[in-house]
C-alpha cells in the first residue's frame, strides 16, 4: 500500500517520519518488520546484521546523524540483496551511491560521504531508536515509498 493511502486510513495509528531522508536504492517502495541497530561511525554491526536472513525485514540504523563517514556502501548493500532484505534506513550516510541505485533494495539515508567507517564492533542491537521525529521499535512495521516513511505497531497488509 502507498504511504499516503495508509495515512488516509490509519493516520491515528501511525508514526509518520519527518522529511529529510534521501532515497538511494533501486527500490522506491519497500516495507517489512523493523530490525534496529544503534551505532556511531562504526558499521561492523551493519555487516553482521545484513549477513542474516532479511526476508520481509527492514534494517533501521541510528548512526547518530553523523555526516563524517558512510555506514553503508555497495558491498554491504549487495550483501543485503543476497540475504533478501527489503530495505535499509540510516540516520547517517552512504557511499557508492551510483551502485546503490542499481540494486533491488530500498535505501534511505541522510546523505553521501566517500569515507568508510571504522570497524570496532561497537553498538547496540534491537533497541528502540529515535530520529526523523519518530521512534523505531524492533518488531514494528515500516512502510516507505516516494512520499515518505510510516511506522505501525502491526502489519497493515
Amino acid at each position: 500500500m502507498k504511504t499516503a493511502d495508509l495515512c488516509d486510513r490509519y493516520a491515528e495509528e501511525l508514526q509518520i517520519a519527518e522529511p529529510g531522508l534521501l532515497d538511494f536504492g533501486g527500490h522506491k517502495t519497500f516495507s517489512g518488520v523493523i530490525v534496529t541497530l544503534k551505532i556511531f561511525e562504526d558499521n561492523s554491526l551493519v555487516r553482521e546484521e545484513l549477513g542474516n536472513s532479511g526476508e520481509n525485514k527492514v534494517l533501521v540504523v541510528d548512526g547518530g546523524g553523523s555526516l563524517r563517514c558512510a555506514l553503508l556502501g555497495d558491498n554491504l548493500a549487495t550483501l543485503a540483496v543476497d540475504n533478501y532484505w527489503s530495505g535499509i534506513v540510516i540516520n547517517g550516510c552512504v557511499r557508492d551511491s551510483a551502485e546503490l541505485g542499481a540494486l533491488q533494495l530500498g535505501i534511505r539515508a541522510l546523505n553521501t560521504h566517500p569515507l568508510k567507517s571504522i570497524k570496532l564492533g561497537i553498538g547496540e542491537r534491537q533497541v528502540s531508536v529515535r530520529f526523523s521525529g519518530i521512534t523505531f521499535r524492533p518488531g514494528d512495521y515500516l512502510y516507505a515509498d516516494q512520499d515518505g516513511i510510516v511506522v505501525a505497531t502491526q502489519s497493515l497488509h
